[in-house]
């Protein structure tokens, strides 16, 4: 057990690292800790040996495995079902085309361009289609944005976003079976229950030092996780339905969400982040930069020629639109979740897969910059200034939120 324990050391002062790094930064965590992956593996790869950081290892696959599945679900969970009820249209339409555009257009690219294979070329579309929910929620939560219709709406464009990036992955890559019907069969039975279920099951037994929510939530996760990779699919496939149809009672209660996100991003996902980063071929990335660089603007221009012209169908000012534009651009949680499973199955090789993954975090960071630098829509805060309501300083609530981490 010595090696186990200091292996999880080793990976949990990583951790430390990565989330110092990102409270200094002021950018995302699971950002910090794919690029603190990606540097560990390469200095102590170098100097030691690859293996020392134990990716390979049954238990560390466990860690990331279910990181993920739960971040999956709280990101369904956080879906505001009132406010997809209200703008369900305008939310629809910018979240199918956030999709669908960069889905074609980088797989096209990938293809045509790049002369990747037709599967490899498919992954690619998906991986880049995604919006990063995190990176959207934590410049809404910055700003005092996510009080307003507006950011409400951005992020349920985010949620359909990402919910064809889930429904692609599922249909394009996992073989249709008996087991596959099975799967469907069993999972719209539990879908169609749970929101029933759950209230009344939390209401009776819950609220107890037990814990007995949490328990509930991941033999659920778990088991749907493990149906779904019996039918050959991937288990963060269901999470994310099941977070959205427990929006409106899980995702209500903040308590029950706050312990699942210390559980989630106090041990889980930095397991999964660093891992993911640790796949990452740096010299593969320095002997052959111009297919980032090819990657990086064909996801930025697809969005582009798709998102900003739906915004302006609904009416909004030049500088909303290209704010929403610019954040629907970002990319981070699925796109490595894309890439990974690409990886992990051989879709795409390992340096195909720091393309996607370098392309996934340039998404993250650069359209953020540039949409908070010069589209801030400040008429927007003013507006909730004027209501009376408090605005926080830049970087107040995600350093409130790192703490409470």
């Amino acid at each position: 057990m010595t090696n186990v324990w200091m292996l999880a050391a080793l990976w949990l002062g990583l951790a430390l690292i990565a989330t110092l790094l990102s409270i200094w930064l002021r950018v995302a965590t699971a950002l910090s800790e794919i690029v603190v992956g990606t540097v560990a593996q390469l200095f102590i790869g170098a100097l030691i040996g690859g293996a020392v950081l134990g990716t390979d290892e049954s238990w560390i696959k466990f860690l990331s495995g279910t990181g993920a599945i739960v971040l999956t679900f709280l990101a369904g969970a956080e879906l505001d079902p009132t406010v997809f009820r209200s703008k369900w249209k305008e939310a629809s339409a910018i979240g199918l085309i956030g999709f669908f555009a960069p889905f074609f257009g980088c797989a096209a690219v990938a293809y045509y361009w790049l002369g990747w294979n037709s599967q490899a070329s498919w992954l690619t579309g998906v991986a880049l289609s995604t919006t990063s929910v995190a990176v959207v929620y934590a410049v809404m939560l910055e700003f005092g944005l996510n009080k307003t219709d507006y950011g409400k709406t951005v992020l349920a464009a985010c949620f359909i976003n990402d919910l064809g990036t889930v429904l692609a992955l599922g249909f394009i890559f996992s073989p249709f079976t008996m087991k596959t019907l099975i799967f469907f069969g069993v999972s719209i039975v539990v879908f169609a229950i749970l929101p029933w279920l759950t209230p009344r099951f939390f209401k009776r037994y819950g609220d107890r030092p037990s814990e007995l929510e949490a328990k509930y939530l991941l033999l659920i996760l778990f088991a749907l996780g493990a149906l779904a990779s019996w039918a050959d699919s991937e288990a963060v496939l269901p999470a994310y339905v099941i977070g959205m149809v427990l929006a409106g009672t899980v995702g209500k209660d903040h308590a029950l969400i706050r312990r699942l996100r210390t559980l989630t991003f106090g041990l889980l996902t930095p397991f999964y982040f660093i891992r993911a980063g640790s796949f990452v071929s740096v010299p593969a990335l320095i002997a052959a930069p111009a297919a980032f660089f090819v990657l990086f603007l064909a996801k930025m221009a697809t969005k582009f020629v798709g998102v900003y012209p739906v915004t302006k169908l609904y009416k909004s000012p030049k500088k909303e639109a290209m704010y929403t534009t610019l954040l629907m651009s970002t990319g981070l949680t699925f796109g490595s979740i894309s890439a990974l499973f690409g990886l992990s199955h051989g879709v795409i090789d390992q340096t195909q897969y720091s393309y996607l993954v370098a392309t996934v975090i340039g998404s993250a960071v650069i359209p953020t910059l540039i949409a908070n630098a010069f589209f801030l829509p400040h008429h927007l805060l003013r507006s909730q200034n004027a209501a009376g309501m408090e605005i926080p300083e830049p970087g107040a609530e995600v350093a409130r939120l790192s703490k409470s981490k």
